[in-house]
């Protein structure tokens, strides 16, 4: 009897131990759908009896809204994102109720056959183990055909009992998601109407951001208006290296401050003088080729954490990296909502995500006097990476391209930098320098994209991508109006 016991016990190890590693290498499972591909497997079971499940958003883990009972819950994965003629045709022919219940199916789908494809694996492993023990006991054939049989049926059994107790819920909530913001929780911005007033003719290239594509603490625009000051826009901006390099007209309508939701997708008042959506001004400029974005240092209030970074003992404390981490969530989901609106412009212009530079190099003897220490910058750099990996993963998600300037050699503490120092007006912005090496990135970028074949113009008229005979080069406009 005893005897009998303690293979029952053996039995049920080995078939516990199993299915906790079948759960732990079983495939995602990809599922498609109006253009969005994602990747439903499941996370690693926990103590508790109910929660949220997990959404991986360009890397970022994120709660799930939807709570899922049992210790088993989906881990959702955002892969591939497509928003095109083929995706308007499904939401036209099917009808948005359709679309809907068909996202939550497929969902619900991909979970079964992720479950499906655990127990088979799980299955796998109690086979593999088996047959190791009957060959080290030396068993018969038929005694080793018993042992698969006992040991795959009963761990089909127990996983078919542990997904209906522990997870039997799972399909019937995820029926319930229609799309991202569901998983999430987010209340998206509407989508950007363009701005008043007549179509921007004439521009070939697009700059949406903050004080880093404004080109903060360089020279100031000629001819600046209020919102150029106050913004901080520069004729040294990368902006304007592109236009005078290429002899293109290039609208430049970074401001220092903005935000995803207070400067690209909302209103950005800079004291007295109030910025609309720079989505929107630059939707008047429907002849525009390619749109460039630099955006995020802002929405992790950068220059907050290297304040207090520089001020306190160490940056990587419990506070701060909680701090970083919340900003980080909110910073994602804004910006998928970005992405999306980029990706349905009526035009499909290429779209440039630029990367943040690297302030900080090897050498940061210069900034100890500021309190910031080798240490310090390294927790810096990583935090900056961690940021350009979510810009780098939104832009590969949506098929953009992302962009990373290279400070290599010009960083802070150098003899040559493209940084600005503590002292300067503008501390760990691109100096002149700095803005031209972004602009070189860009450019190369912009280079290897399929030149636009021109459109047809009236007879006797000057095509529309060109400027007309003896017309000096366009130049970057920094105002919402067509530059001269």
């Amino acid at each position: 009897m005893a005897g009998v016991l303690l293979a029952l016990v053996a039995l049920l190890v080995v078939c516990a131990g199993s299915i906790w590693l079948a759960v732990r290498i079983t495939p995602v499972q990809t599922v498609t759908v109006a253009g969005q591909s994602m990747q439903v497997g499941a996370v690693q079971p926990g103590l508790s009896l109910s929660g949220p499940g997990e959404l991986d958003l360009f890397g970022q883990a994120m709660p799930t809204e939807p709570h899922f009972q049992g210790p088993i819950r989906p881990r959702l994965r955002l892969s591939r994102i497509t928003i095109d003629s083929q995706v308007d045709q499904i939401v036209r022919s099917e009808g948005h109720d359709t679309l809907e219940l068909t996202v939550s199916r497929r969902l619900a789908g991909g979970w079964t056959r992720y479950c499906a494809w655990e127990t088979v694996i799980a299955a796998g492993c109690t086979a593999v183990i088996v047959v190791a023990v009957a060959g080290v006991r030396r068993s018969s054939r038929r005694t080793l055909l018993k042992m698969l049989a006992v040991g795959v049926v009963t761990v089909v059994a127990l996983d078919a009992v542990g997904i209906y107790l522990l997870a039997s819920g799972t399909p019937r909530a995820l029926q319930q998601v229609s799309s991202i913001d569901d998983l999430v929780g987010i209340a998206p911005f509407e989508p950007v109407p363009a701005a008043k007033g007549p179509d921007l003719s004439g521009v070939r290239v697009v700059v949406l951001g903050d004080s880093t594509a404004a080109g903060l603490g360089n020279r100031p625009v000629a001819h600046a208006d209020a919102l150029d000051k106050a913004c901080g826009r520069s004729a040294d901006a990368y902006a304007a290296d592109l236009a005078t390099a290429n002899g293109w007209n290039v609208l430049n309508l970074a401001c220092q401050g903005a935000t995803m939701g207070n400067g690209i997708l909302g209103v950005q008042i800079r004291g007295e003088q109030v910025a609309p959506p720079q989505l929107a001004t630059a939707k008047r400029a429907a002849e525009a080729k390619a749109f460039i974005v630099s955006i995020g240092a802002n929405d992790m209030n950068w220059s907050v954490l290297t304040g207090l970074c520089a001020a306190a003992p160490v940056c990587d404390d419990k506070a701060s990296t909680a701090y970083f981490q919340e900003l980080l969530g909110t910073f994602t989901q804004n910006y998928f909502d970005l992405l999306q609106q980029l990706a349905a412009l009526p035009e499909h212009p290429a779209v440039l995500i630029n990367d943040y530079f690297e302030p900080f190099g090897a050498n940061t003897d210069c900034l100890k006097q500021d309190g910031l220490t080798t240490a310090k910058t390294a927790v810096l750099r990583s935090r900056l990476a961690t940021l350009n990996s979510v810009l780098n993963q939104g832009a590969q998600t949506f098929h953009f391209v992302s962009v990373q300037p290279r400070f290599d050699g010009h960083e802070l503490c150098t003899e040559q930098p493209f940084v600005q120092n503590t002292a300067d007006q503008a501390p760990l912005h691109p100096t002149a320098a700095g803005e031209l090496a972004i602009a070189l990135a860009d450019q190369r970028v912009l280079d290897s994209l399929p030149t636009p074949t021109p459109t047809p113009s009236p007879s006797g008229s000057a095509p529309a991508s060109a400027p007309p005979s003896g017309s000096a080069p366009a130049r970057a406009s920094t105002s919402p109006a067509p530059a001269r």
